[in-house]
C-alpha cells in the first residue's frame, strides 16, 4: 500500500513547483491559460476533493490541462487531459479524455466550459461520474 501511495504521490514537489512558477508571471492574454483552483466531486460516489490546474496553450484549439487532485486530503493524483476547444467571444467550451491507468478507472472524458474566472467540466468513465468547479487564480 506504501509504494502504490508513493507512486501517485511522487511528482507533488514537481507541480507544486510548477503551480508556484506560473504565479510569478504576467497573466496571458489568453484567459484560458494560467493557474485554476477549485474542487471536484463525484456525482456517483459522493466523493470529493481540491483541485488545482494549470492550462497551458498547445496548438490552434487545443491546451493542456495538468490536473492535481486530492484524494480523501491523504492521496494526491497528477495527470494531463488535452482538451480541445471552440470559442464564443470570451467563453470556451472544451472536450478531452485521459487514460489514467487501471487503478484509477481507465479512459475519463471531460466536457466542460470556461471564461476569464470560472472553470467548469463534467467527467465519466465506466464507474464515476461528476464535476470539477474551479476559479481562476
Amino acid at each position: 500500500m506504501l509504494a502504490i501511495a508513493l507512486i501517485f504521490t511522487a511528482g507533488c514537489k514537481s507541480y507544486n513547483k510548477q503551480w508556484k512558477e506560473a504565479a510569478a508571471f504576467a497573466p496571458s492574454e489568453d484567459t484560458f491559460e494560467g493557474r485554476w483552483e477549485g474542487s471536484w466531486l463525484s456525482e456517483h460516489k459522493g466523493h470529493s476533493g481540491r483541485l488545482r490546474c494549470l492550462v497551458s496553450k498547445r496548438g490552434d484549439d487545443s491546451y493542456e490541462a495538468n490536473f492535481q487532485a486530492k484524494y480523501r486530503k491523504v492521496l494526491t493524483f497528477h495527470y494531463p487531459v488535452t482538451l480541445h476547444t471552440t470559442r464564443d467571444g470570451t467563453n470556451i467550451a472544451f472536450l478531452g479524455e485521459a487514460d489514467l491507468g487501471w487503478l484509477a478507472g481507465g479512459l475519463y472524458y471531460y466536457a466542460g466550459r470556461a471564461d476569464a474566472t470560472n472553470f467548469f467540466s463534467t467527467y465519466s468513465n465506466r464507474f464515476d461520474h461528476g464535476t470539477f468547479n474551479l476559479r481562476k487564480q
